[in-house]
């Protein structure tokens, strides 16, 4: 049965930071045919792996303990990270993303707990280790990288701004003078639309889908978060919602580690790596067709 639940605390353990050397085994192969993820046609892009073995990796050993795997997640990114309000049903390319990592580490589906977490929880959530890893539209910053380690990135989108599909007054960041801009509390976005630009009030809230119910009502002018976010909720009402202009910096996604935790981030990166017909198949999926073009980015040595 998929497990899903919305963190709403903070753990109290707080995670060990021990570098460690490990060895990438079990990895996925696509069109396995054995339990992987399936994308309109028969064969399966995984397979759950057997017989891993990776030492030195106190993430890969609290989920062997365990016996499952805690991933935090999105849940109101439309392609990206989703879930269905009546099903519970996940899914989007960072899902798909964090199931191919757990099913390379021999995890299946009713092993994976997906927690909700918002932006500006997730790096304590990190640290306190109430989660194994995180794949959520999560920017790569050397802000970020003194609490947790990252591995990837495996997607590069930009900073874009979502109005209304009637909208003209606004083309880019530099027509916000005097405009109400919404974004979600810890995001890069945010802080960087405050920073670098001269809106006439940026607020904020927990989530995206707070800010577009806010867009759609007048309350605000404009959102501003990522562009592969924002096309995700064009696609869903694209006669009432638009991107406006071109994007305005570079976000390199990664997966949140805990710091330190160096044989389970070199494991990903080999996984990115080796994987390409995998990424392609779930960006072709999940993200094309909401008009977004995009490479495999190369990971971080």
């Amino acid at each position: 049965m998929r497990k899903s639940r919305i963190l709403t605390g903070l753990g109290l353990a707080a995670v060990a930071m021990i570098t460690l050397a490990g060895c990438n085994s079990g990895s996925p192969s696509a069109g396995s045919g054995g339990g992987g993820e399936q994308t309109g046609g028969d064969e399966a892009l995984w397979e759950v792996a057997t017989e891993v073995d990776l030492e030195g990796s106190p993430t890969y050993d609290r989920m062997v303990e365990r016996d499952g795997v805690i991933v935090g997640v999105k849940n109101d990114q439309p392609g990206l990270g989703y879930e269905d309000a009546a099903s519970g049903e996940r899914t989007g390319f960072d899902v798909d993303i964090a199931r191919w990592i757990a099913a390379s580490l021999g995890f299946d589906e009713d092993q994976i707990d997906y927690v909700t977490i918002p932006s500006a929880n997730r790096e304590q959530a990190i640290v306190n280790g109430d989660i194994d890893y995180y794949v959520g539209t999560y920017s790569i910053t050397d802000a970020r990288k003194q609490q947790i380690d990252f591995a990837g990135p495996y997607f590069i989108t930009g900073q874009g701004l979502l109005v209304a599909a009637d909208d003209d007054s606004i083309n880019g960041p530099d027509d916000l003078e005097g405009k109400i801009v919404c974004s979600v509390t810890g995001s890069t976005p945010l802080q960087r639309i405050r920073d670098e630009y001269n809106p006439g009030d940026a607020v904020e809230y927990d989530t995206y889908s707070q800010c577009v119910e806010q867009l759609k009502a007048g309350s605000v002018d404009a959102i501003t978060t990522d562009e592969a976010i924002l096309a995700g909720y064009v696609a869903l009402e694209p006669d009432v919602l638009k991107i406006a202009g071109e994007p305005f910096s570079e976000e390199r996604y990664g997966v949140g580690l805990e710091k330190g935790d160096t044989a389970m981030k070199d494991y990903i990166n080999a996984l990115f790596t080796d994987g390409g017909d995998v990424w392609t198949a779930l960006f072709e999926q999940h993200l094309a067709p909401a008009g977004i073009e995009a490479e495999q980015p190369d990971v971080e040595q």
